[in-house]
């Protein structure tokens, strides 16, 4: 299995606080991954890190063999990886298409029909509301399109950042499942979640941060079964 992300030895400081301390872990193709911990673990640090948003000190990251320490985020999507913010962060005033639009920015405008047509298979309720503005729609139409702005970009690598954070159940299990339908399709999935048992049940292997570290890592369905982690993450 070839190894497409590969993050060696990065710590990541926010002034003074360290944020996060020598973590090393690896995504591999067509693989989903998930990194699994308490609020203010690192998560996000460490999924906007690999992203270009924040600089490691030390280390290096890796992807597709290449070294993309120092590459500018927008030119990382060029490169095939996307990353779905926390909290959604649509453009507001824009039409769920406009939306879409953007998010191909990257692609031969010749393509775009045809990306909108796959977004639109995924997520029937956006082909629904293709006209609408992104402001009006609900938190899990929201993420939806966040989701589907991503793919425009025709990731190799699908980074998420905490998908679940205000759904209702409902739209919970809607959203997995169609990260899972992602899965199905090939795309390599990074995912960021606070609601543990979801994204282990989803997940091909896990990594667990405590303030800043990884603290144990395994495949996931050991991950579901470990006492410490059921004590600390899945209310058990």
């Amino acid at each position: 299995m070839e190894t497409l992300l590969n993050v060696e030895g990065i710590n990541v400081y926010y002034g003074a606080i360290h944020a996060i301390k020598d973590i090393s872990f690896h995504v591999n193709e067509g693989e989903i991954v998930t990194l699994i911990g308490a609020n203010g673990a690192g998560k996000t640090t460490t999924l906007q890190t690999i992203s270009g948003l924040l600089r490691s000190k030390t280390g290096s990251i890796t992807f597709e063999g290449q070294n993309i320490s120092n590459v500018r985020a927008d030119k990382l999507v060029a490169r095939g990886l996307a990353q779905v913010p926390e909290g959604r962060r649509v453009f507001l005033q824009m039409s769920v298409e406009e939306n879409l639009e953007m998010g191909a920015y990257t692609q031969s405008p010749s393509g775009v029909p045809a990306d909108l047509e796959m977004v639109f298979e995924l997520f029937p309720r956006l082909k629904e509301r293709r006209r609408q503005v992104a402001g009006t729609l609900s938190g899990g139409e929201q993420q939806m399109l966040a989701m589907g702005r991503a793919l425009m970009s025709k990731p190799k690598l699908l980074m998420l950042d905490e998908p679940s954070m205000g759904l209702a159940p409902i739209l919970v299990e809607q959203i997995f499942e169609i990260v899972q339908d992602l899965h199905k399709t090939g795309t390599t999935i990074l995912l960021v979640e606070q609601n543990a048992r979801m994204a282990l049940s989803v997940a091909d292997r896990g990594y667990v941060l405590e303030t800043g570290r990884i603290v144990k890592t395994a495949p996931a369905h050991d991950l579901l079964e470990d006492e410490s982690v059921k004590k600390a993450y899945l209310g058990g």
